[in-house]
């Protein structure tokens, strides 16, 4: 039996849920999310924990389960408490400012990149330490716009220029030696 798929899910007292089959319907404090899973799982609220079972042993049935329960649980969190991805901004010059509730980035481009919110999304700025925080209560739709704006200006290897996850190691690379120390006149 999946591991992740066996424990329950726990509901805090501030969501509510409805569970119409297959349709998981959450609604929290930070918004309202819905989704269909596949009928071959049992969605079950029980005590306020949803229990998530599956119909048989087979292997694309079995794949299912821990992934179900994993993003029913991603729901819940999401709707209670919210998601944030952090990103960082290196580079000379390069700087990321408010523009309303838009976000722009300056990064060595001859125009700036407005990033406009899509909803339940907001962004939060320090530009004193260039850093970029995406909030929302869907980890898919932030985790997606993050990695969007990371594809902007993504780490170079060289000088570590460019756009980062926060605590995202770069492999640098050396440079070519030039005029040093044996090279040829």
């Amino acid at each position: 039996m999946s591991r992740i798929g066996r424990l329950p899910v726990a509901v805090p007292e501030s969501v509510k849920i409805e569970i119409n089959g297959s349709e998981v319907r959450v609604k929290g404090p930070k918004g309202e999310m819905v989704r269909q899973f596949s009928p071959e799982m049992g969605i079950s609220l029980e005590n306020n924990q949803i229990l998530v079972t599956r119909s048989s042993d087979l292997a694309p049935i079995r794949a299912l389960h821990g992934t179900t329960r994993a993003l029913i649980n991603n729901m819940v969190t999401g709707v209670s408490t919210g998601f944030t991805i952090e990103l960082e901004v290196e580079g000379v010059g390069y700087r990321v400012e408010m523009d309303g509730n838009k976000l722009a980035l300056y990064v060595g481009f001859s125009h700036p990149f407005i990033i406009d919110p899509p909803a339940g999304v907001s962004f939060e700025v320090d530009s004193k330490i260039r850093l970029v925080k995406v909030n929302g209560y869907d980890n898919e739709v932030i985790g997606q716009l993050a990695s969007d704006i990371r594809k902007i200006r993504p780490p170079e290897p060289y000088l570590g220029k460019g756009i980062r996850y926060k605590g995202e190691k770069i492999r640098r690379k050396a440079g070519k030696a030039g005029k040093g120390k044996g090279a040829k006149k």
